[in-house]
């Protein structure tokens, strides 16, 4: 797998799984991922700016972001930390405000790769309908620009 790309797959009728290989030792993504001061910097897409309200990054510990963009428009997320793991693994509830009701799994593997990570990330929707509408809203593309802000941030 390149180290410059991120490939998105339909898993199943209700997955959808990103991999990306970072030239990054795996504490750096891991970091990247755990910090709330980090967050900003590579979070969502790069036209919008990300505000990191809430980050109570433990198990039961709850999130909540909000991006702008140039016109002040709000687009908010939450979500509930189910399991972390130190040694490289993590998982959280997602839901967009803007759409409630329609919540997500996230999980996310860092696997160290002799001094590369690969991240493999795994969205399971409630329903086939709700990952064909998060497909078709942006997310591959959004998910993609997110994963080179954050090569961006962790490979230099």
């Amino acid at each position: 797998m390149e180290s410059d790309k991120a490939t998105f797959t339909k898993s199943s009728e209700t997955q959808v799984v990103m991999e990306r290989v970072f030239s990054a030792a795996k504490d750096a993504v891991f970091r990247a991922y755990s910090d709330p001061n980090l967050i900003p910097l590579w979070w969502g897409p790069a036209n919008l700016t990300t505000t990191v309200e809430k980050m109570d990054f433990r198990p039961g510990g709850m999130w909540r972001y909000v991006q702008r963009d140039g016109d002040g428009r709000e687009f908010v997320f939450h979500g509930i930390y189910q399991e972390i793991l130190p040694s490289g693994c993590m998982a959280s509830s997602f839901e967009f405000e803007g759409t409630p009701g329609h919540t997500q799994m996230v999980s996310a593997i860092f696997e160290d790769m002799q001094g590369q990570t690969k991240l493999t990330s795994r969205t399971t929707f409630q329903s086939a309908e709700d990952r064909d509408a998060a497909l078709d809203s942006g997310m591959e593309a959004s998910a993609g620009d997110s994963m080179d802000r954050l090569a961006a941030l962790v490979e230099k």
